[in-house]
């Protein structure tokens, strides 16, 4: 399970199963609130672990693009039907919430936690 541990890291898998490789920036771009030290850290144990490749071009300006590789692609089918259903729980959760009764107005705590 070391392979899909961490917030980020089925994430990027789903975002270069969508748009195939991407530079650095475009992986940044596309995961909003990933930090740029958390994408490297991610990047390279995804590669470790055999499941993005990193291809460097050999030209100026330096051109690097990640990709995923046969096990990164067979893992992302593997964990499609782990992604619908949290899409199908958060919609049931979301309509639970909306729909909830509110016939009672919030509870108070005072600050030193005894009754008020």
């Amino acid at each position: 399970m070391d392979v899909v541990s961490g917030k980020w890291k089925t994430l990027i898998l789903w975002e270069l199963d969508t748009h195939g490789a991407r530079r650095f920036g475009e992986l940044r771009r596309g995961l909003p609130g990933v930090s740029e030290k958390m994408l490297v850290q991610h990047l390279r144990e995804m590669e470790e672990d055999g499941l993005v490749h990193r291809e460097v071009y050999r030209e100026v300006p330096p051109r690097v693009e990640y990709s995923l590789t046969r096990d990164g692609q067979s893992l992302n089918e593997a964990l499609g039907p782990l992604g619908e259903w949290g899409k199908a729980r958060m919609v049931r959760i979301g309509a639970e919430r909306v729909h909830a009764p509110v016939d009672r107005a919030p509870t108070r705590v005072p600050k030193g936690g005894g009754p008020a």
